[in-house]
């Protein structure tokens, strides 16, 4: 014998006989696999309406004081237990629009849901987004809506400002090093624990609570990147030592491709292993996320900034170039019409573009729904890069 209580608003409509409620008989709590959110009709939990029955199956509704309980669930050992109860999301603003204009939005992102269906898409996280509560909420829901019609998401991250403020924490100094962070053994300690445990599986949850299946995939778990020491050069051709800072050199595949085929989202910390001595290497995230991308064979490749894109006048947010072609963007970059803290990101899309990738994008993570926004609407919200027809 179970029980547990759930409550719809009266906006609420029935989910689909195939939208399960996952049951937790040991917590006494329901939560709903691939159910929308962000829109009317999203669970709200409470200690009313309580219901109770035995396997394998139960179902009730009821209207009550202004109330409508509904629970379809299904019992067994084979359903992944409840982690948490699904959190209360706004719905205001999908109110201003009439039903024929919400019609019209489902319709415009119709298309595009069929032409990315079983597409690969790599997601880079990082920088200041990742101490963005709000912005994240907001992201990992998308990437929960995105493998629910049929996507195939694939997160790849890094620390943010986390490993500085633990490294700090330790009284340990942070020094970049042509823009990567010199790392000694002290310093790796840190990043793996903060990158590639606390941040990795942090990640993992929070899509988990949002009604997906996600999976971290770290040094604890199952790593999927390989690699080598990065050897770089000063201006004089000398050999400059970041200490273990690593450039991927092979990706596990399968391991990714499975994970995506059965709806499960993997989440990739930006570290590697070096194959013949198994020594924890850190790699620049967006290196790493290229090259998950490139052995995906990724139809897209998304850079969350913290600014909305590429810009004809850098210092005016409405100038966003919605679409580049790469000889496009290389003339922005001679004409100094690209800022100078952007052409590094695009030039590592152009490179990107070379090795296979079809489309890249960059968006501004603190966008409300952003992701979403830029894949499945006519316009986009970001700068999106394609090769040369």
């Amino acid at each position: 014998m179970f029980q547990g209580a759930l409550q719809f608003s009266l906006a609420a409509r029935a989910p689909p006989k195939e939208r399960a409620l996952y049951v937790d008989s040991a917590r006494g709590c329901f939560t709903m696999s691939r159910f929308p959110l962000d829109i009317p009709g999203e669970m709200l939990f409470s200690g009313s309406n309580k219901i109770a029955g035995d396997p394998p199956s139960i179902a009730e509704s009821s209207e009550q004081n202004g109330t409508i309980s509904i629970c379809e669930a299904f019992c067994s050992s084979s359903l992944p237990a409840v982690r948490t109860a699904l959190p209360s999301v706004e719905s205001g603003a999908l109110e201003l629009l009439t039903p024929t204009e919400k019609a019209a939005v489902l319709i415009e992102a119709l298309g595009w849901i069929r032409q990315f269906r079983d597409k690969v898409t790599v997601i880079k996280l990082g920088g200041s987004l990742m101490d963005d509560v709000d912005a994240m909420r907001h992201l990992l829901i998308d990437i929960v809506f995105m493998e629910t019609v049929g996507m195939r998401p694939v997160v790849v991250h890094g620390g943010g400002a986390a490993i500085n403020r633990a490294m700090d924490t330790a009284g340990l100094t942070t020094r970049f090093i042509q823009g990567r962070r010199y790392t000694d053994v002290a310093t790796c300690e840190i990043v793996e624990r903060v990158l590639a445990y606390e941040t990795n599986e942090q990640i993992a949850q929070r899509i988990e609570e949002f009604g997906g299946r996600a999976v971290p995939l770290n040094f604890r778990t199952t790593n999927v990147l390989w690699g080598e020491r990065l050897e770089l050069e000063d201006e004089q051709g000398n050999p400059i030592d970041l200490g273990a800072v690593g450039d991927v050199t092979r990706v596990d595949r399968s391991t990714i491709s499975n994970l995506c085929y059965a709806g499960t989202v993997p989440v990739i910390p930006s570290m590697c292993l070096q194959e013949k001595t198994g020594e924890k290497l850190n790699v620049n995230a967006d290196t790493a996320a290229t090259a998950v991308a490139q052995a995906m064979g990724a139809e897209k490749l998304i850079f969350m900034s913290d600014v909305n894109g590429v810009r004809q006048r850098k210092d005016d947010p409405t100038s966003l170039v919605n679409s580049l072609t790469a000889s496009q963007a290389r003339a922005m970059i001679r004409d100094g019409a690209i800022e100078t803290g952007m052409i590094p990101k695009v030039e590592a899309c152009l490179e990107t573009l070379g090795k296979g990738i079809r489309k890249i994008h960059i968006i501004d993570g603190r966008e409300r729904h952003g992701l979403l926004l830029e894949i499945y609407t006519n316009k986009g919200v970001g700068t999106e890069i394609v090769k040369d027809p």
